[in-house]
């Protein structure tokens, strides 16, 4: 087999190793781990789903009924993912909570109930992580923070990831993704471009970026606590990870620049101030001029790159505009903001009566790099993503079909993989606390009836 391999010409090899058709024939990674996720809205929750979606068992657990608010606020709010869970079998889970608990087994808990607590540490004694995101400082007042964890488990990996961390001047303020982009600085230099009289204005990442780029941050120092434990130590780890900090590793260049030469960034829209040709530019045309969509109605935009001097010189004959071509022929020259202010409009009128399609066609015939911008439905049926896998159809075993993100990583040997969305609140109620903490069926719905699960 191996020496098949080794003469299939590199796409094959990738696509036979990688076979995302035979993931479930390969083990998993993380395989024999426990992660409790008691976590909630993005950040928590996505940090626990990436190690369940590497093999790990992940528990999540909710407030007992309606389960965490993230289940609830989102667009579409109530209409998809029936039911919420069988106590409420009128309501939904809102689509946004699909996506950052893969893998998961739910069950409910009230932390703050005596025989809460009793269950939960049963479940910590047999864990090997876990994961929190509320508030710093409120399981320590619940009497359960990791102090008291350690004593029960003095194994335990440990990840409390909050807002602005446990300590420092802002350690109490409430924190979202949104907060986290204004806080850490990266506002300040996105949005719309700065002119000659203006900062310009900001404009935030409409995805909750930072809860998902963070808590890859997380799920990967548990991955450290873990190695250190299970081949150093013997012992745990607690660590912390700060939302709003980790905002600041976005800032790019704009912190050494600010450090090293007193200069601080500004905004510069869809262009680049690093390189340049590399922005994106308007079309003339809609893709779709018989739509009635608002997403298909607007004319369409494409990235273009030419920041090498031979390839700026081929787009500007390209586009008719040899004279820029010379005008800016070393890259220091038409990287400066006005030589920018001057060569991207002459693109744009170049694309006045094009479609993106038509932009990309000529741009790539001609051997400049361009792409698109494509929509989240043209994304949906991009060949490239559907034939890796990267998303698509998916019969999840509870709610049928679901358009999904699947996992964004190959491995050859113990490929992560997607077993499910998500369940409803409190679904696993019964497998988990009767096969970790050995509760009878009459107990489980005898606390079940209390609501401390």
């Amino acid at each position: 087999m191996t020496e098949h391999l080794d003469k299939l010409p590199f796409e094959d090899y990738c696509k036979t190793i990688f076979n995302k058709d035979a993931l479930f024939d390969k083990p998993e990674s993380l395989k024999g781990y426990r992660v409790l996720s008691c976590t909630q809205y993005i950040l928590g929750p996505c940090a626990a789903a990436y190690l369940g979606e590497l093999g790990a068992e992940v528990i999540k657990i909710e407030v007992p009924r309606l389960g965490e608010p993230m289940r609830h606020c989102s667009p579409y709010n109530e209409t998809w993912f029936y039911p919420v869970s069988r106590w409420n079998p009128g309501r939904g889970t809102s689509p946004a909570f699909q996506g950052a608990n893969h893998n998961e087994y739910f069950v409910t808990l009230d932390y703050r109930k005596p025989e809460a607590k009793e269950i939960f540490f049963n479940m910590v004694q047999k864990s090997d992580a876990m994961v929190w995101n509320y508030r710093p400082g409120t399981f320590d007042r619940w009497k359960i923070g990791y102090g008291a964890c350690k004593e029960v488990n003095p194994r335990i990996v440990l990840a409390w990831c909050g807002g602005f961390g446990g300590f420092g001047p802002g350690r109490n303020w409430a924190s979202y993704d949104i907060l986290g982009q204004a806080k850490g600085g990266v506002f300040s230099f996105t949005g719309h471009r700065a002119g000659r009289a203006s900062a310009g204005f900001p404009s935030k990442h409409t995805t909750w970026i930072m809860d998902y780029s963070v808590g890859m941050l997380v799920s990967t120092g548990m991955l450290a606590g873990l190695y250190w434990r299970d081949t150093v130590s013997g012992l745990g780890n607690y660590f912390e990870c700060s939302q709003v900090q980790g905002s600041t590793r976005y800032t790019e260049y704009a912190l050494p620049l600010w450090g090293r030469s007193g200069v601080v960034r500004m905004r510069w829209g869809n262009w680049d101030t690093e390189i340049c040709v590399n922005g994106i530019c308007a079309c003339g045309l809609t893709s779709y001029p018989h739509s009635d969509h608002p997403a298909e109605k607007e004319e369409g935009y494409i990235c273009v790159q030419a920041y090498k001097d031979e390839d700026f010189a081929n787009l500007m004959n390209l586009i008719g505009r040899p004279d820029l071509g010379k005008k800016y022929a070393s890259h220091d020259d038409r990287v400066e903001a006005k030589s920018q202010e001057e060569i991207y409009p002459a693109i744009e009128e170049f694309l006045k009566d094009k479609t993106k399609e038509e932009a990309n066609r000529i741009f790539s015939g001609a051997g400049i790099i361009s792409q698109p911008l494509l929509t989240v439905l043209e994304a949906a049926n991009c060949d490239h993503w559907l034939d890796r896998g990267a998303l698509g159809w998916y019969d999840d075993p509870y709610y049928g079909d679901v358009f999904t993100q699947k996992v964004m990583y190959k491995m050859s040997e113990s490929p992560p993989r997607l077993k499910h969305v998500h369940r409803p609140v409190g679904c696993d109620n019964e497998e988990i606390y009767q096969r970790v903490c050995g509760l009878s069926s009459d107990q489980i719905r005898e606390m079940e009836a209390k609501e401390v699960i």
